[in-house]
């Protein structure tokens, strides 16, 4: 019986041309130490020094022992390393060197090249997480446990990836490298002493509390305290974070510049 090749010219389904470019995009950032930096070693740093030597019974991180209220905004502070920081620089610098031109003339769409892009985020976060979730049962983190939890911090790391994701591809869509660069760090910063990272938000003044809760660096850093310290599903800090990523997500749409 013989048979005969039928080639059936196309491009591949949209899924699959996702998954390969953030397979690249993945590998990409694997290979900057810049972004691994901000990503890995600077969180795990922290962690340990908070965790680790007793300094974080002398900061305002709560009542409770001191890796339990630690570990909590140790993965908020990486998860806005990478979907914010991170991206940004990143893709300012490819629309500099017109590799996301480029890349707009490719058979995936825009639409998937973004995805493509929060895909890579997603998955280096997940090292992310397990390093650091490791790292504080090593030093006795005790979070509470339960189906909430869990979903919890699923629910927290999905929601922040998407707003922190959403700032930074406004910014790397609107800016110039150079400016992208300098905003993208100058705002880690800002939210990371001022924006409710590190330390709750009651620990603000008074006169500040109202403003610092509307932060969506404030949502995903109490969100996730709630999840592990009290063992329920953060649903506000969640609702919060996804309206920012629907405003912000909007703001890319309409404005995200590929040349």
């Amino acid at each position: 019986m013989s048979t005969t090749y039928a080639p059936q010219p196309g491009s591949a389904p949209w899924p699959r041309k996702v998954l390969a470019h953030a397979r690249m995009e993945f590998r990409l950032l694997l290979r900057n130490g810049e972004q691994l930096l901000l990503a890995l070693v600077i969180p795990l740093g922290l962690l340990l020094l908070l965790g680790g030597t007793g300094l974080g019974d002398r900061l305002p991180l709560g009542d409770g022992p001191a890796v339990d209220l630690a570990v909590p905004r140790v993965l908020a502070l990486a998860i806005l390393s990478t979907s914010f920081t991170s991206l940004a620089i990143a893709t300012g610098f490819e629309r500099r060197y017109g590799v996301i031109k480029r890349l707009g003339a490719s058979p995936l769409s825009r639409t998937g090249l973004l995805a493509g892009k929060i895909g890579s985020v997603l998955a280096i976060q997940l090292i992310q997480l397990a390093v650091l979730i490791g790292t504080g049962f090593a030093l006795g983190w005790d979070p509470a446990g339960g189906f909430d939890t869990v979903f919890g911090v699923i629910l927290m790391v999905v929601c922040g990836t998407a707003a922190f994701a959403s700032l930074g591809l406004l910014m790397a869509g609107v800016l110039r490298a150079e400016a992208t660069l300098a905003a993208a760090n100058l705002l880690y910063l800002l939210l990371l002493v001022g924006g409710a990272i590190m330390t709750p938000v009651e620990e603000y003044p008074d006169g500040l509390q109202g403003v610092v809760r509307l932060l969506p660096s404030a949502a995903l850093a109490n969100g996730l305290a709630n999840a592990t310290l009290e063992g329920v599903v953060p649903w506000a800090a969640a609702l919060s974070l996804a309206l920012w990523a629907g405003v912000l997500g909007y703001l890319v749409s309409r404005t995200f510049r590929w040349d």
